[in-house]
């Protein structure tokens, strides 16, 4: 098996897809008589081997669809395998939608919440933040619920889980009514994108700005909700966003790693040719975008406070280096939850993603960006590449000693723990 960017490789004994929450039971109870480690697998875009296992491999595949709606509240039930394009497609069904989501709708909710999953927008915090409930088979086999009022501390810990507290089920989702959104994607002078940063995630309901490497040049999104504006996706968006950022880009990627000393010029041509677009639509159909260009990924977050200083570190870096890098940097807003291990606990943060293509070797680039991300304080995405340990995370959270208290009482043998996350997760 594989992760999206095929980077990491890996072969468990057994692959199972249970379709109810009872075979989910079976398969646990029989995992700690054969003392076996299980682990949970969604889309596999994580750029971490945070599902790897050589032994039980779950997936949720088949797990999926709205269990109930409650129209009134504004909540619905939701299969933790659920994809996100699916639930979408399922909640505007019912004239509701979720409030927020990121840029890729491919993975399974159980897997975006678990891993503290986000999108943009100074007033949303995590995917994590929009579950008011849920519902999980433990370490020993049990069904334990918890909720914004019921094993409040569980659920605290369970909001950003790792998939250590237990195989998630059920999830209950805050929603709100099925709403349009118009995009507007500009090119813009990126000195005028960082000096009024601020201005633009306070006026817009969601913003975020991809920097292009050793070019003065950046690309805006902004989206924002419209009621009477018409449908917008002709065909000059399509070619855009579909053929010009993949099959196109596939092959200045490929280039670039053939010819490495082509990439600067290929980056400041890439900015040169992005295209102002506008698009309006049902809001699932609106934030996601296509990603058939494999790379991989690192992101961390840094407060709201530190992004100038971070980002005119950021670009220095790359513009006196020769990393030969031409994906653009992706910077993204998000509000300061309170789930035990989201990066954004207790903070406003602003994301900062930099990708590598598949193709290439990604560590000298990272290992010079993480840099500058920790002197900021930042943390890392739990699913993006970082080198981070337990005794880091320990100083950076401070709920992880009450997260792993809750992980021992819910999986006391440990049989949700593979190599990765004991790095992670356990103080030596």
């Amino acid at each position: 098996m594989k992760n999206w960017s095929q980077k990491i490789n890996w072969q468990p004994k057994q692959i199972l897809q249970p379709s109810t929450e009872e075979e989910v039971q079976q398969i646990i109870k029989q995992a700690l008589n054969k003392k076996q480690n299980v682990r949970v697998v969604g889309s596999a875009h994580s750029f971490n081997p945070l599902w790897v296992t050589n032994e039980v491999m779950v997936n949720l595949d088949n797990y999926q669809g709205l269990i109930s709606v409650n129209k009134e509240k504004m909540q619905a039930t939701v299969k933790a395998g659920t994809k996100l394009h699916t639930l979408g497609n399922l909640l505007y069904k019912q004239g509701m939608a979720m409030e927020n989501l990121g840029d890729i709708d491919k993975q399974s909710i159980g897997g975006t919440i678990g891993t503290g999953t986000h999108g943009t927008g100074l007033n949303f915090g995590t995917i994590s933040t929009q579950a008011k409930a849920l519902r999980l088979v433990n370490g020993v086999g049990e069904v334990v619920t918890c909720s914004e009022t019921e094993n409040v501390t569980l659920f605290k810990a369970a909001q950003v889980s790792l998939g250590v507290l237990g195989i998630i089920t059920e999830i209950t989702l805050q929603c709100v009514p099925a709403y349009r959104l118009q995009l507007v994607n500009k090119k813009q002078p990126l000195n005028e994108v960082i000096a009024t940063f601020k201005d633009s995630i306070a006026n817009n309901r969601n913003f975020e700005f991809y920097y292009f490497p050793k070019s003065p040049t950046a690309w805006t999104k902004t989206s924002n909700i419209v009621k009477d504006a018409p449908d917008n996706l002709n065909i000059f968006n399509y070619l855009t966003e579909y053929v010009l950022e993949n099959y196109v880009y596939k092959i200045m990627c490929e280039t670039a790693r053939i010819v490495p000393t082509l990439s600067d010029g290929i980056s400041r041509f890439s900015a040169s040719a992005v295209s102002n677009v506008t698009k309006t639509y049902h809001s699932h159909k609106v934030y996601a975008t296509p990603r058939l260009v494999r790379f991989n990924e690192m992101e961390y977050n840094v407060p709201i406070e530190h992004f100038e200083a971070a980002c005119e570190e950021i670009q220095h870096t790359i513009n006196t280096s020769k990393f030969n890098v031409i994906f653009p940097i992706e910077h993204r807003v998000v509000k300061a939850d309170d789930a035990y291990l989201s990066p954004a606990y207790n903070r406003d943060a602003v994301y900062i993603a930099c990708h590598v293509y598949n193709k290439k070797d990604y560590l000298p680039y990272f290992k010079a960006l993480e840099q500058i991300f920790l002197k900021y304080d930042g943390r890392p995405h739990w699913a993006k590449i970082h080198t981070l340990t337990a005794k880091t995370f320990q100083q950076k959270y401070e709920m992880f000693d009450a997260f792993n208290a809750q992980r021992k009482q819910q999986d006391p043998l440990g049989i949700f723990l593979n190599e990765y996350l004991k790095r992670i997760l356990i103080v030596e």
